[in-house]
């Protein structure tokens, strides 16, 4: 399945913020779509890589991504939005992240 990832879903696959944040400044569409959007990937990533290392949740790269202008609630072609993935996780941090981005857009919205 990897060989058909695009280089920023290939370094939300391996937790590479650092990447994924040079592609994003580079140019690359923070809302991209494949079988997951990039946020819904990066949270699916995280909670996946807390449950097989047995390490604590992070949220570096659903972060990168929400700075660089990521659609917080973007569904992916199956329906899923990234607060759906974190939620299926209990992935607290970045439900908060989310909610944050999702009422500051509210408030840019409304005003």
């Amino acid at each position: 399945m990897s060989d058909y990832w695009t280089p920023a879903h290939q370094a939300v696959e391996q937790e590479d913020a650092e990447a994924l944040a040079r592609l994003l400044a580079a140019g690359s569409d923070p809302d991209e779509v494949g079988n997951m959007t990039l946020l819904t990937h990066a949270i699916d990533a995280e909670g996946d890589g807390a449950l097989q290392s047995g390490q604590p949740l992070t949220v570096h790269t659903t972060a990168v991504l929400l700075n660089f202008g990521a659609d917080p609630e973007l569904a992916d072609p199956d329906g899923r939005t990234p607060m759906d993935m974190a939620d299926h996780y209990g992935h607290d941090l970045a439900m908060k992240l989310l909610q944050t981005h999702i009422s500051r857009r509210a408030r840019t919205w409304c005003a």
